[in-house]
């Protein structure tokens, strides 16, 4: 074979240069970075650069085959192989708008979640999973429930315990079986927008109750009971959602107090209470017979798992809850809510919260390192409630960052009700990568940083 038999991209094959399919896929992709070889050049066949390189078949199969992993070729069936156009990377958005755990520390949760189902499957009937059960969950998954609430309440009664599919499912519910259409829902300025979406879909009138920087103030919730009359009271106590504060116990047992006297009902979501650090015990405690306590797995362990535990001491309030809740979700899905009751009593559900909390921890550390001044977290949590210097509104941020690929969620979308703060809410557990949220929360602290540049819609 002489010289000038090979193609101009492809040099001599040498004894001491590693594997030869290599050293063909090395000078294939030598020859795109130069341009010697372009986008749609036609290869020669697998066979003929075998005779022309004097190796066998086998050999230039393997290097085609490495250079499509490397996505520098594509075949296009009998009419040959081609070099390929180079691939577009989509940068995904750096997603801190959803409050879902980060991957656990310490944790292999794929072997957790395959060791939890096995177990789930040798030790129950596969048709019970997946036939239809009475709502509130088997006498084991309410058994589950008080395991997973005893850090709150101590020993408490099973069977005041009703499993959800999630606690969105669980407010809802409470809506229709405690309040009629036109009632008042009190709840604090910022809110989860999930109680908004639910009041306003069932005909409830939702009305902000002032609040400090230790959460409602409840003067001003007494003063809105007496003259609101509302049905119930909705309160997030435990690094709320939005703002991450936490409500002294002082406070709880104000707000307790105050429901007591007014005769109102408060719904306690309480979604992060196990992820803080040393919380005060829940407002349920102060009045177990005015509150509902409702505790999610989503936040502290999945959002899949789609189970929530609802604490109703009044056993008539706890039927009209169920009934509620049949009407539009029958039943917590029996194989994950079984997946649940399995890993809460077996321990792997505190292990994974651990795993949980030590990376949320984390994660707040690397937030207010990077926010600097304008860090106002708790250090705990999922979640950080971002004060806006006055020179941006929280509208105008986060279309800005939604332009530089980063979800945040502005002050808008909590309000309950006409004004709302000029802050964000950035969400540190979805992104999965810390190197991705590092990234992620460096490009809005230089946004911060800048004033905003003045809008113009596209017109086409």
């Amino acid at each position: 074979m002489q010289d000038q038999d090979l193609p101009t991209w492809l040099p001599r094959l040498s004894a001491h240069g590693g594997p030869r399919f290599l050293q063909i896929a090395d000078a294939l992709q030598a020859a795109v970075a130069d341009g010697s070889l372009k986008p749609g050049d036609r290869l020669p066949p697998q066979r003929q650069l075998a005779t022309q390189l004097d190796v066998d078949l086998t050999t230039v199969t393997r290097a085609y085959d490495e250079a499509r992993r490397r996505n520098l070729l594509e075949g296009r069936g009998a009419r040959g192989t081609y070099v390929a156009a180079p691939k577009v990377e989509l940068t995904a958005i750096l997603d801190l708008s959803m409050n879902t755990p980060p991957p656990p520390d310490g944790v292999d949760f794929d072997d957790m979640l395959k060791q939890g189902l096995s177990q789930v499957l040798m030790r129950a009937d596969s048709e019970l999973l997946m036939t239809y059960h009475l709502a509130g969950g088997s006498d084991s998954d309410r058994k589950a429930g008080a395991k997973w609430l005893a850090p709150m309440f101590g020993h408490l009664d099973a069977q005041q315990l009703v499993v959800c599919p999630g606690a969105q499912a669980a407010i809802a519910a409470l809506i229709l079986a405690l309040t009629e259409p036109g009632d008042v829902i009190l709840a604090e300025p910022a809110s989860y927008p999930g109680l908004r979406s639910a009041a306003n879909q069932f005909g409830r009138r939702l009305i902000a109750v002032e609040a400090d920087q230790h959460g409602m103030a409840p003067d001003k919730l007494e003063q809105a009971c007496r003259r609101h009359k509302p049905g119930l009271v909705f309160l997030n106590p435990t690094l709320q959602n939005p703002t991450a504060v936490t409500m002294p116990e002082r406070r709880r047992k104000e707000l307790a107090g105050v429901a007591q006297r007014c005769n109102v009902r408060i719904v306690e979501d309480d979604p992060y209470w196990l992820l803080a650090d040393a919380p005060p015990p829940p407002i349920a405690t102060f009045a177990p017979e005015q509150v509902v306590y409702i505790s999610t797995l989503s936040k502290c362990l999945t959002p899949g798992l789609r189970v929530a535990f609802v604490l109703i001491r009044d056993p008539q309030e706890r039927e009209r809850f169920l009934a509620a809740l049949r009407s539009f979700a029958l039943m917590a899905a029996p194989l994950t809510a079984s997946l649940a009751t399995q890993w809460i009593l077996d321990g792997s559900a505190d292990g994974l919260m651990k795993g949980i909390r030590n990376e949320a921890r984390l994660r707040h550390r690397m937030a207010r390192d990077i926010l600097a001044g304008r860090y106002s977290g708790a250090g705990d949590g999922l979640h950080v409630w971002l004060e806006l210097p006055a020179y941006w509104s929280a509208t105008q941020l986060a279309r800005a960052a939604a332009s530089e690929g980063i979800a945040v969620t502005p002050a808008e979308a909590f309000a309950t009700g006409s004004e709302s703060a000029n802050a964000i809410r950035i969400s540190l557990g979805n992104i999965k990568e810390r190197d991705r949220l590092q990234a992620g929360l460096q490009r809005l602290s230089h946004l911060l940083a800048r004033r905003p540049e003045p809008f113009s819609a596209a017109v086409v």
